[in-house]
């Protein structure tokens, strides 16, 4: 009879190397130290506060959003803190803005081992009234754009020891939506892109993942009114709105070495806003 042992983690394969549990670093595992960012949507809101996160961890991050200037803001704001930080324009609708965004990366740093998909368009339109141009203007940016940023910077993921892809999408993704219902959809086809991307390239080295934000400040938020706000407070079990810095933890948990096994799923954020599923 063949021999039925266990295999030995210290010299199987399948098994990866892991320290002893008493010279286990904790702080270490979060640590982002040489590794490049990009953060789209990054000069305010969700996008800003992970960006903040990321550098204080040492990571050289990127800010990439549509306006210049408040790209020019928030990596003066970063750098300002202690961290490392560059502007890098970019608007989702545009491919060849999305290819620049990927050249200009690369010449300043030679590298990217960490794609935050955050830029999103929160365009709101009842059903009856959507057209072509309104869906193309949704979906270019909430979901074309996200997936060939994804594409360009694959080459350089592929090369990186540490490569970390984060789509941000929505709570919208999982329930009926009523006037942003193409914001939700195009988030609910950027989850299933991540568990695509998750089963096509983590076996590479490329883990893929996915947030899911409830109702947070900011300025997208705001902009549905006051008792919108409210209304959306009242339903989660905590029973307030979030706060952007509020995400950087589940972030940072999967963009470093601290999420390591953990590849194509959602975390969602939100206060119980969601049932479990």
């Amino acid at each position: 009879m063949a021999d039925s042992a266990a295999p030995d983690p210290a010299t199987h394969p399948q098994f990866a190397p892991r320290p002893d549990s008493a010279s286990l670093d904790a702080a270490k595992m979060f640590d982002l130290s040489g590794r490049v960012a990009i953060v789209t949507g990054g000069s305010r809101g969700i996008g800003l506060s992970i960006a903040h996160g990321f550098a204080a961890q040492g990571a050289k991050v990127v800010v990439a959003s549509r306006k210049a200037d408040a790209c020019d803001t928030a990596a003066a704001e970063i750098t300002a803190a202690g961290g490392q930080a560059q502007a890098a324009p970019v608007h989702m609708g545009d491919l060849d803005s999305v290819n620049r965004l990927v050249d200009a990366t690369l010449e300043h740093y030679g590298q990217i081992d960490i794609l935050v998909n955050n830029a999103a368009n929160p365009l709101g339109v009842p059903m009856e009234d959507i057209t072509p141009q309104i869906w193309d203007k949704s979906f270019t940016v909430n979901l074309r754009g996200p997936f060939f940023l994804f594409q360009r910077c694959l080459p350089s993921l592929l090369e990186s020891d540490h490569a970390s892809v984060i789509n941000v999408i929505s709570v919208g993704a999982y329930i009926p939506a009523g006037i942003t219902s193409m914001y939700s959809a195009a988030k609910a086809g950027l989850l299933s892109f991540t568990r695509s991307m998750a089963g096509e390239y983590s076996p590479h080295g490329v883990r893929v993942n996915a947030i899911a934000p409830g109702t947070v400040d900011t300025a997208m938020t705001r902009n549905t009114g006051p008792e919108a706000m409210d209304r959306m407070a009242d339903l989660s079990h905590i029973g307030r709105i979030g706060h952007p810095d509020e995400l950087v933890g589940a972030a940072l948990l999967l963009a470093s070495d601290a999420g390591s096994y953990i590849t194509g799923q959602c975390i969602i954020v939100d206060g119980g806003f969601v049932p479990p599923r």
